[in-house]
């Protein structure tokens, strides 16, 4: 069983993927079928900054449109639009380092 895993249903799995993966960047950059190949999403961004003294400060941005591909996968750096619309408010998190030893 576990050869029959190792020689054949593995490497089957992993060529499937890598086939959806390369029919999907073909079907964008080819735009089959014709599509708009990019799309624009309004997303809000909120910026969590951990300060030194264990306390979290919170600063939201303005709404902004934020680019996206229409495909399943991302591509070209850009995110799959149907993700980024059920994703629209995005958190990114600073940490100001560690604390020195003397601010123990």
């Amino acid at each position: 069983m576990k050869r029959l895993l190792l020689h054949t249903i593995l490497p089957s799995l992993i060529l499937l993927c890598v086939v959806v993966y390369l029919g999907d960047f073909l079907s964008l950059r080819y735009q089959i079928p014709k599509r708009e190949p990019y799309g624009s999403v309004v997303v809000r961004e909120l910026y969590a900054v951990k300060l030194k003294n264990k306390q979290t400060e919170y600063m939201f941005q303005p709404p902004a449109p934020q680019e996206c591909v229409n495909s399943l996968f991302p591509h070209f750096g850009d995110p799959p639009c149907w993700y980024l619309e059920r994703h629209t408010r995005q958190q990114v998190n600073v940490d100001s380092g560690q604390p020195h030893f003397w601010d123990r």
